[in-house]
C-alpha cells in the first residue's frame, strides 16, 4: 500500500501528513523525539484493513511548522491542531492513537472534543489526569536538575546537547529506553544532560540503518527546539486544564505498554494503569502489557501493535 504525503493547513500552521487507505479515519500521533515515520508499519496495515490512516508530523517536527514562541506549544494549541486537521481532511470523527507525547495529546483531544473521537488508543503513556500541583514542580522537588524533564526547560541547553551529534542522539533515544536496553530505568533515573553513545551497538531487528538515517537527516535539518518546546509548557498546561481536573475520559479506549518501558516503571504508573478503567476511563476495553518491550511500541512490536489496534477498531 502506497503512502502519500501532502501539506494541510490547520490552526494557523502548515502540517505535513502521511496517509494511506480509504475508510474510517485513524489518526496516528507520534511522540518525542519521533516523526510520522514512527508509524511506518501501521499505515499500510490499517489501510489494508479498510481504514484511512493518517500520521502527521506534529507541531515543531519534520516539515510541519515550528512556531518560535514557547507558549505556542501548549496542549490547547496542539489539540487545536488535531481538531483543525479533521476539518482539513474533511472528516467528522476519528479514532486517535497516541504514542509517548502523542498519548497526552490524544487524551486531551478526547477530553475537549469527545464528539470527534470514536475511540482512543494510548501507547506507552497512559492517561495522567490533572493533579493538585503541576507535574514539573513535583518533578523538580523530587529529582533535582539532572532529570531530563528539568534539563529540557532552559531554551538552548538541551538543543545544544542533542544537536552536537544528531546520529548519537537518535540512537541514544531509540535504543536507550527500548526493550534491548541493558537496564530498565524509571523515568526518574533518566539523565537528560548527556545522551549515551550507542554508535557501536548492533541494531536490533526492528531498527534498520535506513530508519536511523531518516531520523538523523530530519532532525539535523530541523534541530530539536520545536520538539523540546512541548516540555516547556507543563505549568501552563496544568493552569489551562483546571476545568478538566481529574476528569474522566468517556470515549472507548485501550492502553498498551511495555514492561521494560521507563514510563511504565515510574513509581505509581503501574498502579495507575491497573485502575484506569475503574473511574478515569469507564469504557477502557483493553489494557495490555507487552513482555520484553520498551518505550517505542509501534516500532519495536509492529505486528502486535497492528493486531491490537485492528482488534480494538473492529469492536467500535
Amino acid at each position: 500500500m502506497d503512502i502519500t504525503h501532502r501539506t494541510i493547513h490547520t490552526n494557523g500552521i502548515e502540517m505535513h501528513v502521511a496517509e494511506a487507505g480509504e475508510g474510517p479515519l485513524v489518526l496516528l500521533l507520534h511522540g518525542f523525539p519521533e516523526l510520522w515515520y514512527s508509524f511506518r508499519h501501521q499505515l499500510g496495515a490499517l489501510a489494508a484493513a479498510g481504514y484511512r490512516a493518517v500520521a502527521p508530523d506534529l507541531r515543531g517536527y519534520g516539515t510541519t511548522d515550528a512556531p518560535s514562541a514557547v507558549h505556542e506549544y501548549t496542549l490547547l494549541h496542539l489539540a487545536g491542531d488535531i481538531v483543525g486537521q479533521l476539518r482539513a481532511l474533511e472528516e467528522d470523527s476519528a479514532v486517535v492513537v497516541g504514542q509517548d507525547w502523542g498519548s497526552p495529546l490524544a487524551t486531551t483531544v478526547a477530553l475537549f472534543r469527545p464528539d470527534l473521537v470514536r475511540g482512543l488508543a494510548m501507547l506507552s503513556t497512559p492517561y495522567f489526569p490533572r493533579g493538585d500541583t503541576d507535574f514539573l514542580s513535583e518533578l523538580t522537588a523530587k529529582l533535582g536538575p539532572d532529570n531530563y524533564q528539568v534539563f529540557f526547560q532552559e531554551p538552548g541547553l538541551a538543543e545544544a546537547a542533542f544537536e552536537a551529534n544528531v546520529r548519537v542522539t537518535v540512537l541514544g533515544a531509540l535504543l536507550g529506553i527500548s526493550g534491548e536496553a541493558a537496564e530498565v530505568h524509571t523515568t526518574a533515573e533518566v539523565d537528560g544532560t548527556t545522551m549515551p553513545d550507542h554508535s557501536d551497538k548492533v541494531l536490533p531487528g526492528w531498527l534498520s540503518e535506513a530508519d536511523v538515517d531518516y531520523y538523523t537527516v530530519e532532525f539535523s535539518r530541523t534541530g530539536y527546539r520545536g520538539a523540546l518546546n512541548w516540555y516547556r509548557n507543563h505549568r501552563q498546561n496544568w493552569e489551562y486544564m483546571a476545568a478538566w481536573h481529574q476528569a474522566p475520559i468517556k470515549v472507548p479506549a485501550m492502553f498498551v505498554g511495555g514492561d521494560r518501558d521507563p514510563v511504565l516503571n515510574w513509581p505509581g504508573t503501574r498502579a495507575l494503569v491497573d485502575t484506569l478503567g475503574h473511574r478515569l476511563i469507564p469504557d477502557l476495553r483493553a489494557s495490555v502489557i507487552l513482555a520484553g518491550c520498551g518505550h517505542w511500541i509501534p516500532q519495536e512490536r509492529p505486528a502486535e501493535t497492528n493486531d491490537l489496534l485492528l482488534e480494538f477498531l473492529s469492536r467500535l
